[in-house]
C-alpha cells in the first residue's frame, strides 16, 4: 500500500469507524441523532485545524461541512465530559496508527537503524480539572496539567504519541522509557529520561545513545579513580576532550565523555537559570553544578571510529527537533490556548487539536519527510488551508487520496527551509561534511 492510501485509510479508520464505535461506548450517543460520534469528532478536529481559535459558529459551519446541521448553541451543549472521553479515546486510536516515511537521505543518520527522540511537554489546564489531570500543585493549591509524551524516529518521521499523562508524572514513567529499540538504533533524550540502568540495558542490546551528563553523576577513570570533575576539567586545558570514562557509583558504565568549554556569556546564562530554578523550587544549589556550567558534557557509547566528537555534538542538536515539534503544536495549532472558560469544552478542544496535529504529521510523511530541508512550520500552514477539503473528501477513500496527492505536491514544492550563512540550521550541519 502506498503512503497516500495508508494515510487515507488511517484517517477513515480513526475519524469514522473508531469515532462512531467509541461514541456509543462512552455514552456520547445516547440515542440516534444527526450529530453522531464521528461527525462530532470530524467537526471539531477539522474545525480547529482550519482555525485554532474557532468559535461555536465556526465549529457549527465545520459540522455542516461533514453533514451535521447543528446550531452553535446546540453544539455548545455537546461539549460534555462524555465528549471529552470520546475525543481522548479517539486520540489514543490515532496514536496507535503506524505510519512512517522513507528515511531522509542524510548520510550520518544512515549509520544507525533509526534515530529516536524522546521528550515531553506540559499543557496547563484550569484548576477545575485537577481531579482529572492533577498538576504538581503550588502555594495556591491544586493545579491541573496534561503531560504529552512523544517518541519520534527522526530518520523515518514515525511519531509515537502524544500519549497523555497527568502533569505531575515524572518522565521516568513515560510509556516509551522501557521500550526496546532495535539493535543499531540511536537514542537521544532529555535529562529527565537520564537513567544509567536503562543506558546499560541499551548498551547490552547494541542500542547506541548520546546524552548530556546529569549533574551529580559520579565519573571515574578507566582504572577506577573517581574524578573531581570541575577541577579535573580545568586541568585539561581549553580544548575539547574525548576520553573513555566510567559513570555511576554503582553501575560503572563504560562510555566516552565529550567535554567542550562554552563561551563566558553562555556559562553566565546557564548559572542564572540554575539560580532561578533553585530559588523557585527552594532547593540547594551545589558549587559543583555552577562550576560545570562552563562546560557542555556529553556521554555516549557510539565508538569514536563511527562518530567523531564534532559529529556527536551535531547529532545531540537533533534532540531539539522534537522541541520544535512541540513549539509548532503550541504556536501554530495552539494546543495550549482556548477562548472558553468551561472545563470540559477546554479539554475537548485540547484533545481535538492533538488529533489534528497527529493528522498533520501524517500528511508530512506522505512525501515531505524524505526531503532533508523540509520546513514543518510551512507545512503546517499548507495543511491548515486544506483542512476543510480533507473533511469533505474523508468519506471516499479515492477522493481523499486525491486531495492528499494535491497537498503532497504543495508541500514538496513550497515547504523547505532557506540556507543560513551565519547560524546554520541543524539540517545544514547534518548534510555538510563526511
Amino acid at each position: 500500500m502506498d503512503m497516500m492510501s495508508q494515510v487515507a485509510q488511517a484517517m477513515q479508520t480513526v475519524l469514522i469507524e473508531k469515532a462512531d464505535t467509541l461514541g456509543c461506548a462512552v455514552g456520547f450517543m445516547k440515542r440516534q441523532r444527526k450529530l453522531s460520534g464521528s461527525r462530532f469528532v470530524q467537526a471539531v478536529v477539522f474545525g480547529f485545524q482550519a482555525k485554532p481559535d474557532a468559535s461555536y459558529t465556526d465549529l457549527s459551519q465545520s459540522a455542516a461541512s461533514v453533514g451535521a446541521v447543528v446550531s452553535p448553541q446546540g453544539l455548545e451543549q455537546r461539549f460534555t465530559e462524555e465528549a471529552a472521553c470520546l475525543l481522548q479515546q479517539v486520540l489514543g486510536c490515532a496514536v496507535e496508527q503506524v505510519i512512517a516515511s522513507r528515511p531522509a537521505a542524510i548520510p550520518i543518520l544512515q549509520r544507525f537503524e533509526g534515530v529516536y527522540l524522546r521528550d515531553s511537554s506540559v499543557i496547563n489546564l484550569p484548576a477545575e480539572l485537577a481531579q482529572t489531570w492533577p498538576g504538581v500543585g503550588n502555594r495556591c493549591g491544586p493545579t491541573a496539567a496534561l503531560k504529552l509524551q512523544v517518541e519520534l524516529n527522526f530518520s523515518t518521521g514515525q511519531l509515537k504519541g502524544p500519549v497523555v499523562q497527568s502533569g505531575r508524572t515524572h518522565d521516568q514513567l513515560s510509556p516509551f522509557q522501557q521500550e526496546e529499540l532495535p539493535a543499531g538504533a540511536l537514542h537521544l533524550a532529555d535529562l529527565g529520561y537520564f537513567n544509567l540502568e536503562r543506558l546499560a540495558q541499551d548498551n547490552q542490546r547494541g542500542v547506541y545513545w548520546i546524552t548530556r551528563l546529569k549533574a551529580g553523576t559520579a565519573v571515574y577513570t578507566p582504572t577506577g579513580e573517581r574524578l573531581d570533575l570541575p577541577r579535573w576539567l580545568k586541568s585539561q586545558g581549553e580544548g575539547p576532550l574525548d576520553l573513555m570514562v566510567e559513570v555511576g557509583a554503582q553501575q560503572r558504565l563504560s562510555c566516552r565523555l565529550l567535554a567542550v568549554r562554552v563561551p563566558q556569556e553562555v556559562a553566565d546564562r546557564r548559572r542564572h537559570r540554575l539560580r532561578e530554578y533553585a530559588r523557585k523550587k527552594q532547593v540547594p544549589l551545589k558549587a559543583e553544578t555552577l562550576a560545570l556550567a562552563e562546560w557542555t558534557l556529553v556521554i555516549t557509547n557510539v565508538p569514536q571510529e563511527m562518530l567523531s566528537l564534532e559529529k556527536a555534538l551535531i547529532l545531540l542538536r537533533v534532540r531539539w527537533q522534537v522541541e520544535l515539534l512541540f513549539k509548532l503544536w503550541k504556536s501554530h495549532a495552539k494546543v495550549d490556548a482556548w477562548r472558553s472558560r468551561k472545563p470540559w469544552r477546554i479539554l475537548c478542544e485540547v484533545y481535538a487539536k492533538l488529533i489534528g496535529v497527529v493528522i498533520m504529521h501524517w500528511t508530512c510523511l506522505t512525501s515531505l519527510w524524505e526531503h532533508p530541508k523540509r520546513s514543518l512550520f510551512k507545512a503546517a500552514h499548507a495543511v491548515q488551508k486544506y483542512a476543510i477539503a480533507l473533511a469533505l473528501a474523508l468519506p471516499n477513500r479515492k477522493t481523499l487520496a486525491s486531495v492528499l496527492t494535491r497537498l503532497q505536491s504543495c508541500l514538496v514544492a513550497t515547504c523547505h527551509v532557506n540556507r543560513r550563512k551565519k547560524h546554520p540550521s541543524t539540517c545544514q550541519l547534518l548534510l555538510d561534511g563526511p
